[in-house]
């Protein structure tokens, strides 16, 4: 019995060191997103972090439009960076679980 609870044990830090990995990996995962004119480029991680802005001077003398692109540019890539986080997340936390009957967590 204790033997199986030390292997449980074992696989659950292995699952916790599969997901410390991929939370790193997924600072190097970008996603870019940009505006249907071209006039605001955003770059953010999987870990739905700003990496960069560029923005056409032209954006600069309407101060409304380039919240209003700010706002819809920056919301559809941090969108896209939490699905791609979640299911990477899930993914190595599922690969490392141990199979304990009833706990079927990640189905």
């Amino acid at each position: 019995m204790f033997g199986d609870l030390m292997g449980m044990m074992g696989k659950l830090q292995e699952a916790q060191k599969k997901v410390e990995e991929t939370k790193q990996r997924l600072n190097t995962v970008l996603i870019d997103e940009q505006t249907a004119d071209g006039l605001l480029k955003v770059t953010v991680t999987a870990n739905r972090q700003i990496r960069s802005l560029e923005l056409n001077d032209e954006l600069l003398s309407d101060k409304e439009q380039l919240e209003d692109y700010l706002i819809l540019t920056l919301n559809k890539a941090l969108e896209k960076a939490g699905a791609i986080n979640e299911a990477e997340l899930a993914a190595a936390a599922k690969d490392g679980m141990p199979n304990i009957p009833g706990m079927d967590l990640f189905k």
